[in-house]
């Protein structure tokens, strides 16, 4: 609600200046350019989040993802070591971790929130130390295949959009690691 004001406020006070410095034109032009850009872009990422949440189904139906999520199990049982038990809570943070390591955000958000409700249940009303640590992993996500940040930079364009891979493993691997560590140390502190 409160993005939603400021947004606004932000909107107004652009289109007021532009009408009150004579470029009321240029704003109008602004406006119908910056939709029809924001049009474009949609339908140039919807083609290539298609390709890769049909690259995840395959690899879903083929068993790869629940490969990967066996290989993510010893990873994910230290992260969250209340629901090491709990396979329904397991299942559901590693295949969120898989989504995010493909880099399909828009996969991996209903995966997450399963988790999340799973791992609520215990916990009703309090944020549990695993479920702090889900919201840091998921939110800082180490990516192998940044699939939405080169397909936001093949549509703008971009020669070659996955020579950004070494930067994006780098800022990853540093972000999750803060991450997890700052969790940790958060963890320990508000008890």
């Amino acid at each position: 609600m409160a993005m939603s004001l400021i947004w606004t406020a932000m909107v107004g006070a652009a289109i007021l200046c532009g009408l009150a410095t004579g470029n009321g034109p240029a704003v109008a032009r602004g406006a119908l350019d910056g939709a029809a850009a924001g049009v474009e872009l949609c339908l140039s990422m919807m083609g290539v989040l298609c390709l890769w949440m049909g690259v995840m189904e395959v690899m879903e139906r083929s068993g790869i993802a629940r490969g990967l999520t066996r290989l993510l199990r010893p990873a994910v049982r230290r992260l969250y070591p209340d629901f090491a038990r709990d396979e329904g809570v397991m299942d559901a943070v590693s295949a969120n971790l898989s989504a995010n390591l493909l880099g399909l955000g828009n996969a991996a958000t209903p995966l997450g929130l399963e988790a999340a409700r799973l791992m609520a249940r215990r916990s009703p009303g309090t944020a549990s130390d695993g479920l702090c640590m889900l919201v840091v992993t998921n939110t800082a996500s180490l990516q192998l295949i940044p699939t939405t940040v080169a397909s936001l930079r093949a549509a703008a364009g971009s020669a070659n959009p996955f020579d950004i891979l070494p930067a994006v493993w780098l800022a990853s691997s540093v972000s999750v690691a803060v991450g997890i560590a700052s969790a940790k140390l958060f963890s320990r502190v508000w008890r």
